[in-house]
């Protein structure tokens, strides 16, 4: 991370950010039509455009 502008961290802590579950309560109040979050990945498999 040293090499990295402060930029780039700062979209990088944005996207680890993003990539948690859906909250529980989204899950009950859309009686479970919601399960999980749509921006979830892992970091191996999908690379991100920082």
């Amino acid at each position: 991370m040293g090499k990295k502008t402060v930029g780039v961290k700062k979209r990088l802590a944005k996207f680890n950010k993003q990539n948690r579950r859906a909250p529980i309560w989204v899950t009950l109040k859309t009686k479970r039509k919601v399960v999980y979050s749509p921006k979830r990945r892992h970091w191996r498999s999908k690379t991100l455009k920082v």
